[in-house]
């Protein structure tokens, strides 16, 4: 990069800040990136009015780990499997990893959010995450157009996060860990950025619904011709009053019909950052490709069904949140449908000034039929630990991770494969 293009993006940067602390800008129904939003889910249907201008908020989110974990495997102990060495594992920080975020007052009741991965453990160049318009009134039309209906509803409409199921809101999303009371995500991580809409409705009794619709798509080209749209819905109760939060949200994704035998299908792989176990039963040589070490994917590309259901319920301290998810589907060259299941359960004790303290655990099981074979194979996963907010801004947490797969044929790098140990990480979050 030549010093003109340097100069012209320090100068941008410093006006953009420049222009968000002066206004201490308000951005309308959003979720607030600090310890206060980690137990929202969608963004809140809270209104506001008056505004005059654009407002920015600039934000972002750094994440560092220390990592001791050790691995065991019966990998090239049987003939029947391929030569080859895992990659040793020693105990080290991990590479961190950083977000940018601009979000964007535009208009009285519509604003924008972008997000940029400045570094990730897949990419190490700054890319795009995705971006979104949220639309929460009609205004801009003519003032009060359809204020009645838009009291509830609300439209949004990007390159962005699907919303199929609750997981994806406690997430690690790349440097943004503070939402995430553990370090790794769910073995099963549902989560995809592609081009959709989402259309929802808030009933004031708490019940809500949402209707999307993406393109089905990872990375847009006009040459994706064999691209088929993907469908996906979510119904659910969210109440939550002085001594109880109970919510309840049952959600669908179907991809892949209409003769889409050779569409890809992103949800269970669509993450481009990369999971948080590093290096895990990784052979020689795949370090880099292998980006998703110690996840689990029902590997289907031709058609998909999934269904999850979330409960979760808070009262005081102590947090609740669980998971249900069936899965059923087949690659392009299987003739029927294979199944998965996930299954999950964490359970979280806040404590402390403004609960700045919590300990807990979480148990997850993701089990089902592997492609070809259809041989039945397990992944189980515990992690036990806890954090410290030290501000409403900087997290520490601290975790024991355990995960064991289980009856992975001789063939697999998986047969008789485990790891366990320790990941210490610190999460900053604006």
């Amino acid at each position: 990069m030549n010093s003109t293009k340097r100069i012209f993006i320090l100068a941008a940067f410093v006006a953009l800040s420049s222009m968000a602390f002066a206004q201490k800008a308000e951005i309308q129904n959003y979720r607030q990136s600090d310890q206060t939003g980690v137990d929202q889910f969608e963004d809140p249907k809270t209104g506001g009015s008056g505004v005059e201008e654009v407002e920015v908020k600039i934000g972002g989110g750094l994440a560092l780990q220390f990592q001791a974990l050790s691995q065991e495997t019966d990998f090239g102990k049987s003939e029947d499997f391929p030569s080859g060495k895992f990659q040793e594992l020693g105990k080290n920080f991990n590479l961190p990893t950083a977000n940018l975020d601009l979000d964007v007052q535009l208009y009285d009741g519509v604003r924008m959010h972008l997000r940029t991965f400045l570094s990730s453990r897949h990419h190490n160049e700054t890319y795009v995450k995705g971006g979104y318009l949220q639309i929460d009134k009609l205004d801009f039309i003519s003032e009060g157009f359809l204020g009645g209906l838009m009291e509830n509803a609300r439209i949004k409409i990007g390159q962005m996060e699907i919303n199929y199921g609750d997981l994806h809101f406690r997430r690690s999303d790349n440097g943004m860990a503070l939402y995430n009371p553990f370090v790794g995500n769910f073995l099963m991580d549902s989560y995809s950025t592609e081009v959709a809409g989402e259309v929802y409705y808030f009933a004031p009794s708490g019940i809500f619904a949402m209707a999307g619709l993406s393109n089905g798509r990872l990375n847009q080209s006009v040459t994706n011709t064999a691209s088929k749209p993907s469908v996906y819905g979510k119904i659910g109760y969210d109440n939550h009053d002085e001594d109880l939060r109970l919510r309840l949200t049952a959600s669908v994704f179907s991809a892949g019909a209409l003769g889409g035998e050779t569409n890809a299908i992103y949800l269970y792989q669509g993450d481009r950052a990369g999971a948080r176990y590093y290096n895990v039963l990784d052979t020689v040589g795949t370090a880099s490709a292998d980006f998703r070490s110690g996840r689990v994917s029902p590997d289907m590309n031709a058609r998909m069904t999934s269904v999850m259901v979330n409960p979760f319920i808070k009262t005081g301290g102590l947090e609740f949140l669980g998971v249900a998810e069936f899965i059923s589907g087949r690659k392009a060259n299987e003739d029927g449908n294979r199944n998965w299941t996930q299954l999950g359960a964490e359970l979280l004790y806040r404590f402390g000034p403004s609960e700045n303290f919590y300990a807990g655990a979480r148990y997850n099981v993701a089990s089902g039929e592997l492609a070809d074979s259809n041989e039945k194979v397990s992944v189980n996963r515990l992690n036990i630990g806890g954090g410290w907010f030290m501000t409403k801004n900087v997290l520490t947490k601290l975790e024991y991770v355990s995960q064991v797969y289980n009856d992975y044929p001789a063939s697999s790098k998986f047969n008789g494969a485990k790891f366990n140990g320790f990941v210490l990480e610190a999460a900053i979050a604006f």
